[in-house]
């Protein structure tokens, strides 16, 4: 009897031990992590969960291995899902929270901005310079570019929307001109639409070449419509467009912030000073403003506009009003 007393009595100490141990280990693992400030900690592609945990208990931000390498023999299910890429791990946060942040899509992003009016070559410098992305296309031509996204048939020009795109590091900058690519094609299909049937324009991509003139003439929202008005009477009395920035891009690499009247008159594919029509191709990269206006002309008269100075512009009907214009914010000035 005496036997089956000590029995039961070591049986109760080792369950209180057991009790004891697995509540200390729990305790370890809801502790705060050792950080005083925000740290980024990058999870390596294809790193197991016991070598992390060797790398931040090196670094101090665990105090100790044992309770995780614990956590992996007891609930596997709970490491199985590390994802590699960038983690914030903050101050106060549990170990669990961060065994949990760690297996979650909730990476460190970074932002990638191409403004309204961007040029091609602008972006790509930009998009060059990116931190943390992998680079694939900055040895690459404009068409090699084009190629590996699928449109090798396509001018680059226009093809991608001006917007901010959030990235990751461990993805390409191809990832990111590709959304940026999807992202004009499905605005534009949607605008083209929509559009009056009366424009003399006969194709979407039409409406994104007359964009790209819109937003490179005006930063002014309210006045995009009244460009475009401009520009839609203009092609449909068969009058030149006369638009500066078509000379400009016509010049390339030659344009050194002036334009002369030998410019106006050199003969380039854009320069609609010597061209009929719309020029072959976008100019620049037109957010949806410029997208919508084009497709939806407002109604008036006017023929010429000239800027007042001030970013906005003095629109006139007649000729001898815009060479009145002129003389009063250009000449003059």
């Amino acid at each position: 009897m005496r036997v089956v007393k000590v029995l039961i009595g070591v049986a109760i100490l080792a369950g209180v031990a057991v009790l004891g141990a697995y509540q200390y280990w729990q305790s370890r693992l809801a502790a705060p992590l050792a950080l005083n400030e925000t740290t980024i900690y990058e999870v390596p592609r294809g790193a197991g969960f016991l070598r992390v945990i060797g790398e931040l208990e090196e670094r101090g931000i665990i105090d100790a291995a044992w309770p995780y390498r614990v956590l992996a023999q007891l609930s596997p299910d709970k490491v199985n899902g590390l994802r590699s890429g960038e983690f914030e791990l903050d101050p106060g946060m549990s170990g669990n929270d961060m065994v949990a942040r760690l297996s979650s899509d909730n990476v460190v992003s970074y932002r990638f901005t191409i403004p309204e009016g961007w040029t091609f070559a602008q972006m790509r410098r930009e998009l060059d310079a990116a931190a943390k992305l992998e680079h694939r296309t900055r040895e690459m031509s404009d068409e090699e570019v084009m190629a590996a996204l699928g449109h090798e048939d396509e001018y680059p020009e226009g093809r991608f929307f001006p917007d901010t795109y959030r990235y990751h590091k461990g993805m390409t900058d191809l990832e990111v001109l590709r959304r940026a690519y999807q992202r004009m094609a499905t605005i534009l299909a949607d605008v083209w639409a929509q559009r009056h049937d009366d424009l003399p324009i006969d194709s979407a991509y039409d409406a994104l070449i007359l964009a790209s003139l819109i937003e490179r003439e005006t930063g002014v929202p309210e006045e995009r419509r009244q460009i475009a008005g401009v520009f839609t009477r203009r092609l449909e009395s068969g009058m030149r467009l006369q638009t500066d920035p078509t000379v400009i891009y016509g010049m390339g690499d030659d344009y050194d912030g002036n334009i002369t009247r030998a410019d106006l008159r050199r003969e380039t594919p854009y320069n609609t000073y010597v061209i009929d029509g719309l020029p072959p191709t976008p100019i620049a990269m037109p957010g949806k403003g410029a997208l919508q206006a084009a497709v939806d002309p407002a109604p008036g008269d006017a023929l010429y506009f000239v800027s007042q100075g001030d970013g906005s512009h003095q629109f006139s009907s007649t000729l001898a009003e815009h060479n009145a214009a002129v003389r009063r914010y250009i000449l003059n000035r």
